[in-house]
Formats: structure tokens, sequence, C-alpha cells
């Protein structure tokens, strides 16, 4: 057996893992580039898509999925394999990063052209046409738990990841050269505590771990303490009386945003005010949730039996169209608007903080990460000043940093989902910034004493 990753190592981003067994060839994940490395996405796969007879997906974040299409754009044929849930989210997850790549071709187009020097500009990777054909391809849904035979020497198996609606991570049971073995490849894990979701399992026992390493180097914050802040931060910021700017990420944090609040509001916590979700790509993924009850915890199921919806009450207002989303900023105080991108890179949060930043007695509150160059990031570093859409706007709104709602695993999580399994001859260290896997890796030892070898790009790991 060998496995060959051609993305989601030496960074976190654009997740890629071909295993080889005997004559089978399949992937785990097919994810886009972003950030630093997006680049790449415009590189060769480094494999032919034509000869690999299954695509197995982990979950729907694009960094896991961003480049099915593309894939089945060079040639792919085989089946794609995943959780109902994951089908459902890919499919607007996927038209959504057409709509962010055209929207960005257009712009950078235009600039190209009063440069004149258009040729410079890159083409988008696909469009409409190519998300719809690679969805004919989604053909194996598998619930947790349930079992596949991709050949008579390999089964692969789901189970609860715990990170995202529909997420998995994948067992492969393997008979190769007449040895069984049972190589784990994570995806993303989760966190022990969840709002919404059901919390990841265990696995019994694995002989190898191929695992994520996002935040192999740190420890989060308690979600009680999160939970606790960020309602202070809410209550506080009508107090001057004037609106609350979050910049939310469309799938999992806009949905535990709107549960909290949800909450509040059932306990009298919630001051009053006009809740707007603001982004046509998180009210569709906020659909989609109430479609899968079985993988809600407890506490949200316990809501919906009592014929309650978890994320909507008689104070929230879905504003889809581009002229619902302008009237918000006609509203001067008492509203809490919800929008993308989470780090401010793009979207409708733009508008919105064009209109509320420069107001004293506004707020913003960031309750996701914000990387290095993004205009979130900017904001939360302290800056007077920010540009938006070519006009300088004063940062005099009160700022709120909440860093404790990571949809990833801390290295705690990591360390345990290792011990926990039984029998486990070598840990792989894959989706992770280099000098973090470092970390991790001499934690693993410390901890566990297992043998850990951290993935290159392109090496051939030989399971054996």
């Amino acid at each position: 057996m060998i496995v060959k990753s051609f993305g989601g190592v030496e960074g976190v981003t654009g997740s890629c893992h071909l295993v080889n067994v005997g004559h089978l060839n399949f992937l785990i994940d097919c994810g886009m580039f972003q950030g630093v490395d997006e680049d790449k996405n415009y590189e060769p796969f480094g494999f032919n898509p034509a000869k690999i007879d299954y695509l197995i997906l982990s979950h729907a974040h694009i960094d896991h999925i961003g480049r099915v299409p593309l894939l089945v754009k060079q040639g792919f044929k085989g089946k794609i394999i995943s959780t109902r849930a994951t089908y459902a989210l890919a499919r607007i997850m996927l038209l959504d990063a057409v709509k962010v790549m055209s929207e960005e071709y257009k712009v950078n187009y235009k600039k190209a052209l009063r440069r004149g020097k258009p040729e410079e500009v890159k083409p988008v990777l696909y469009d409409e046409d190519d998300v719809f054909q690679a969805m004919e391809h989604f053909k194996i849904f598998l619930d947790y738990d349930e079992s596949y035979k991709l050949s008579k020497d390999v089964t692969i198996t789901f189970r609860n990841a715990g990170h995202i609606l529909g997420s998995a991570y994948v067992e492969l049971l393997v008979n190769d050269e007449g040895r069984s073995k049972k190589v784990i490849f994570s995806g993303d894990l989760g966190t022990n505590n969840k709002l919404v979701i059901r919390e990841k399992e265990y696995p019994e026992n694995g002989d190898f771990i191929f695992i994520e390493s996002t935040y192999g180097d740190r420890k989060h914050k308690p979600l009680p303490e999160t939970i606790n802040e960020f309602k202070t931060a809410i209550i506080e910021s009508f107090k001057d009386g004037g609106n609350v700017v979050i910049p939310t990420f469309a799938l999992e944090r806009a949905q535990e945003i709107l549960f909290i609040l949800r909450t509040m509001y059932d306990n009298g916590e919630l001051p009053p005010c006009k809740i707007f979700l603001d982004s046509p790509l998180a009210i569709a993924a906020t659909k989609l949730f109430l479609q899968f009850p079985n993988q809600l915890n407890d506490e949200v199921l316990k809501l919906l039996k009592q014929n309650k919806n978890p994320f909507v009450f008689p104070w929230v207002y879905f504003t889809e169209s581009v002229e619902e989303s302008r009237k918000i900023n006609e509203i001067e105080s008492g509203a809490i608007i919800l929008a993308g991108s989470g780090m401010c890179t793009g979207g409708r949060i733009k508008h919105h903080l064009k209109h509320n930043l420069w107001r004293e007695n506004s707020s913003v509150i960031f309750v996701g990460y914000q990387a290095e160059g993004t205009l979130g990031r900017q904001i939360v570093d302290g800056a007077k000043y920010v540009k938006i859409y070519g006009e300088e706007i004063a940062v005099k709104a009160k700022i709120y940093t909440i860093n404790g709602f990571s949809a990833h695993a801390d290295q705690e999580n990591l360390l345990d989902f290792i011990k926990q399994t039984k029998g486990v001859d070598t840990v792989f260290l894959i989706h992770g910034e280099p000098k973090i896997q470092e970390i991790f890796k001499e934690k693993i030892k410390e901890a566990l004493n297992l043998p850990t070898h951290i993935v290159k790009r392109y090496e051939n790991v030989y399971i054996v």
C-alpha cells in the first residue's frame, strides 16, 4: 500500500491524498489551496484523474472539496463516496466557489486591462456546468459506522469526525499481500464540545493514523468560557445604542452563533434587537442542518422536539437578495448583522463594516481566525484606519476578538484521538504548518512515545 499526498501537507489546505493498493487507486479528498498557496490550484494534479477509481470525501469545506469539479473536468470518471450531508453541502459550497472565482476574475481582468496586460489574469478553474457535472459522480452515500468494499482487499468505514455537519474520518481495512492492516485518515477532527452537531467518535483500534495537525501546538479556550465572553460582548455592545457586526463563516460558525442567540433569547438574556443572517450561502447551509437531525446533538434535538427551530426565532431575518442587504445599512441601532466572508476578504460583510466601523457606538465581534493580510486581521491588530472599496474608513467601533469557537481539535484533543486508538504502529502528520507539526511531533513522542512522521508533498509513504 502506497500513500502519496498532493495537498494538505506542508500546509493546511488543498487536501488530496492518493492511495494505491494493487490495481486500485483512490483519492481521499480533493481540496482547493487557499491563502498563500492558492497558486498551486493551477498546477497539474500530479496524477492522471482518469485512472482514479474512487474519490472519498471527508467533509464539505472547500479546502477538502474545492477541486472536485476540476478533477472531473480533467478526466475523472470514477465514483465519489461521501455522507449525504456532505453531498448536500458540497453542492452549495462549490456553486458559491464558482461565484467567488468569477467575481475575482472580473475585478482582476478590469485591472489588468487598465495595465494593458490582460493575459496575466488566470482563468477561473471551473464554472457552474462543471459543478453540476461533478455532482453526477456522487454515487455512494455512507452513514456513520457504515462500511463499503472498494475491492476484495479494501473496505472503508466512515466514523463521525465531529468537525462540521456530515464530516467523517475514514477507516481503511486493507488486505495487502496477505497482511491485514487498518489505516485511519482523520480528515478534520472536531473539538470535544460541540454547540450544534454531535461530538466525534474515537477509533477502537488502528495500525496507522494520518492525522490533521492544524492546532497541534495549542489548547483552545474552554467552550463555556467562550460562550460567556460572546454573550457579554453582545450585551455590552447594545449599551451605547449602535449595531453589532459579526463576520461569520457560512458553514458551522453561522449556525453556532444563531444557536447561542436563540438560547439567549429563550433565557431572556438578549437585548431587543433585529438579527440579520445576511449571506445566501449561510442561509442555504442553515436550512440543510434541519434535514439531518441524526447529526445534531441532544441540546439541539431537545429544541426540535419542542417544535422550536434552533436557528430561527421572532427576531431573526434571512436576507437573501442584494436589495434586502442594502436596506440593513439604513438601520442605525439595534441590529446584529451576521455576514460573510468570515475574514472580511469579500462579500457583504465589507459593506456592513463600511457603514459601521467609523461609528463609536457600534461594535464588531470577531468569532473566527483572521489570517495574516486580511481586512479582518488589520482590524483585530488595531488599525486606526482601513481601506474598504478604495475608501479610507476610521476604526472607531468597539472591537471584540473571541477565539474559542474553533471547529478544529486542539493539541489535547488530537493526542486523545491517538491515545484512545489501540495498537497504533506509526502516526503520520498531515494538514498543518511545518513549525506547528514539529511541535506536535515532539509532543506525541513525549506523551505517547510513538513513531511519528511529518508527510511531505509528493512523498511515497509505504504502509507495510
